[in-house]
């Protein structure tokens, strides 16, 4: 069987949210999904599992969340050359081109870590909420198991 690990950064709730819809569609494609918070994860959470993603919001301009720093930094220098990754994010438009800038960031320690991209990022503004938001993560969930 599959399996995939989530792990997330979430301060308002709504990267959780956006962690939860995707373990909720992944465990409805038949995958074993298990789901931690960042600040209490370390890359090699992911040893055990064919999926590596990470969820998490964008702080500032453009800026990782502090309680991510730590397992960004980790992520750089650890071995996933054997895993698929994908990420997504949550942000504020009026940020511009800082929009979601964690989400890229992210994908960029995942490429230094070997992993392979499985699924283009998603970036959702504010909270998961429209059709348009569950239709991104359906499709993110439909690439990164293929």
């Amino acid at each position: 069987m599959t399996s995939a690990k989530i792990i997330y950064a979430s301060i308002t709730g709504n990267t959780e949210e956006i962690a939860n819809k995707v373990k909720e569609n992944l465990e409805n494609a038949g995958v074993e999904v298990s789901i931690d918070e960042i600040d209490s994860a370390q890359p090699s959470d992911f040893d055990n599992f064919d999926i590596a993603i990470v969820a998490t919001y964008t702080y500032g301009d453009g800026d990782l969340p502090d309680e991510a720093q730590d397992f960004y930094e980790e992520l750089k220098e650890a071995d996933l050359s054997d895993k698929k990754y994908g990420v997504l994010g949550s942000g504020d438009t009026s940020y511009g081109e800082n929009f979601c800038k964690a989400v890229e960031l992210f994908e960029e320690a995942f490429k230094a870590a070997g992993a392979a991209k499985a699924a283009s990022g998603v970036k959702v503004e504010f909270a998961p909420d429209t059709e348009d938001d569950e239709k991104n993560i359906k499709k993110f969930v439909e690439e990164i198991i293929k």
